[in-house]
């Protein structure tokens, strides 16, 4: 794995599908978190809270933070990392909701392009 041809940048690429049980203490936590960035102008902090106010999924968005889940991590650095969040219809049991379905397709489409 460290010949020159290979690249020393990864992409990690996660999905989670989360269950919002309160969503007043996820928009009480993003506020928190919106009051507490003394870096954020003032215009910026009230979009953002009007923003997180107004929709639960963009709340969750200001609460997790991708380099919190690497910055433990031994031996890299975060070179670039974006996320979203949206409201979604779940249904665990349905068939549409396969884990492994974006890599169904990367892969079909290698075997495509062979």
């Amino acid at each position: 794995m460290s010949t020159p041809e290979t690249s020393r940048f990864v992409r990690l690429r996660v999905e989670l599908v989360l269950e919002i049980d309160d969503s007043d203490a996820v928009t009480k936590a993003a506020l928190r978190r919106i009051g507490e960035d003394a870096a954020m102008p003032a215009d910026e902090r009230s979009h953002a809270e009007g923003a997180v106010t107004e929709d639960t999924a963009e709340a969750l968005a200001y609460l997790v933070d991708p380099f919190d889940l690497v910055s433990e991590v031994p031996g890299i650095e975060l070179a670039q990392a974006s996320w979203s969040s949206e409201p979604i219809d779940y249904d665990p049991d349905s068939p549409d909701w396969d884990i492994d379905e974006d890599d169904a397709d990367e892969d079909d489409e290698e075997d495509v392009r062979g």
